[in-house]
């Protein structure tokens, strides 16, 4: 080894045994809770379809008829809680407010997706909905759907057909 190798390999062991001192730059957070209930797999991501909508049909009734859908809870504890609100959240239509409009990538128009409880209670969009009582062990939220159509849409008779989509996130509140 020549004095260069041993002045560099010198130089290496004196750098490597210098304490650094690091700046804090990662910071984790978090909030631990405890649920009563457990989202079943399957139900953070539901899809209704409504298949085939006559326009016909709804210039005669305005709405199509309802079609369940239900959140599954499993492991509901009610030693926790007691009981859960469900909102969803979307885009509100602008001429049935309450009702969720539809994706921007639709062909159809003039009709909008409404939601309601299993006992017909309307379910607007972005507003917590009524208090559901959990039940100890696995459970179904059961709710419904429709297409409805906008008045302008029905009065002149505008109503667009073609594939249509709506999009919302439903957010669970338990109490």
């Amino acid at each position: 080894m020549n004095q260069w190798q041993r002045i560099l390999c010198i130089a290496w062991v004196l750098l490597l045994s210098v304490p650094v001192q690091a700046v804090e730059n990662l910071l984790f957070k978090g909030t631990l809770v405890n649920a009563p209930c457990t989202l079943r797999p399957g139900s953070e991501a539901l899809e209704l379809s409504f298949g085939t909508v006559i326009d016909k049909y709804l210039y005669s009734n305005t709405r199509t008829p309802t079609k369940p859908f239900k959140v599954y809870l499993d492991d509901c504890d009610t030693a926790v809680m007691t009981g859960v609100k469900l909102t969803f959240i979307g885009t509100e239509s602008s001429a049935l407010p309450g009702l969720l409009a539809l994706d921007a990538a639709s062909i159809a128009r003039g009709v909008a997706v409404g939601i309601e409880t299993n006992g017909g209670q309307a379910l607007p969009l972005n507003v917590q909905g009524p208090l559901t009582l959990l039940v100890p062990g696995d459970m179904a939220v059961a709710l419904q759907a429709y297409v409805q159509a906008e008045p302008a849409a029905l009065a002149n008779r505008e109503i667009v057909q073609g594939p249509f989509m709506a999009t919302a996130t439903f957010m669970l509140e338990y109490q």
